[in-house]
């Protein structure tokens, strides 16, 4: 049961990327990739908040599986993440590079410490 868990959230938390995606646009030709630095911030900000609530359920086995490593494993882009700072590198866009590590590392620490901090307050 668990891969399907896995499976549903995956897919879910996919099609929530997508449609932020859509939502903001994907052009990073001229700047800093707003879907996913935002789609990370979210999806770890999410999994902080199920860090605190989901121990506190009967549901913690399934829901990790559903919801942290199947929904957000589908929402966040670490892998996007990977590949658009490898082709800024390779456009020579060295600053937009630097500052996009820096916001996306500093997005990931603050969402999952506000999450915790949400719902452990």
């Amino acid at each position: 049961m668990g891969y399907l868990y896995v499976f549903i959230g995956g897919g879910i938390g996919a099609m929530v990327r997508y449609a932020i995606s859509g939502w903001l646009g994907q052009g990073t030709e001229n700047g800093i990739p707003w879907h996913t630095l935002l789609s990370n911030f979210l999806a770890c900000l999410l999994a902080g908040m199920l860090m605190a609530w989901l121990p506190k359920t009967g549901f913690y086995t399934d829901g990790r599986l559903w919801l942290l490593t199947g929904f957000c494993g589908g929402f966040s882009t670490f892998s996007t993440f990977g590949l658009e700072l490898m082709f800024m590198v390779q456009r020579g866009q060295y600053n937009h590079a630097a500052v996009y590590i820096a916001l996306s590392l500093s997005a990931a620490i603050v969402g999952v410490v506000m999450g915790w901090k949400l719902l452990t307050a």
